[in-house]
């Protein structure tokens, strides 16, 4: 059996989708292959979501944000929307899952922290169910 996708999509790219994958990437290891992307990709990482991710051992500072695809889209099994809305194409047969979180997009790092830690509960409750 080929193991599960995932794809982490947000607006820009530059933060929640980013920590998501990098949580995911971190706890399920090489079990899942993780995807992230934006529908309007920004030019590159949010600083601040870097340092929030470095305080817990995690280093995305090399990561881009990447455009949406359809095609990331059709290889993914389960599609995970960030306030992307309708941006987002829609596939049947897919796992949609919607995450209301807070945009870090401007936030300093004090703010990024509480986000960080609600996706990390996100992405362990995602994980039990691949």
């Amino acid at each position: 059996m080929s193991k599960p996708s995932v794809l982490f999509v947000c607006v820009h790219n530059a933060g929640r989708s980013q920590m998501a994958a990098a949580w995911l990437t971190k706890l399920a290891g090489e079990k899942v292959e993780v995807r992230s992307a934006g529908s309007a990709p920004a030019d590159s990482i949010n600083p601040a979501v870097v340092e929030a991710m470095l305080e817990v051992g995690i280093d995305i500072s090399h990561e881009m944000p990447k455009v949406l695809t359809t095609t990331a889209v059709e290889q993914s099994d389960v599609v995970i929307t960030m306030g992307c809305g309708d941006a987002c194409p829609f596939f049947p047969g897919k796992r949609y899952l919607d995450w209301p979180l807070t945009d870090p997009a401007g936030q300093g790092v004090a703010a990024i922290r509480p986000i960080r830690d609600e996706i990390k509960v996100l992405v362990e409750e995602l994980i039990s169910t691949l």
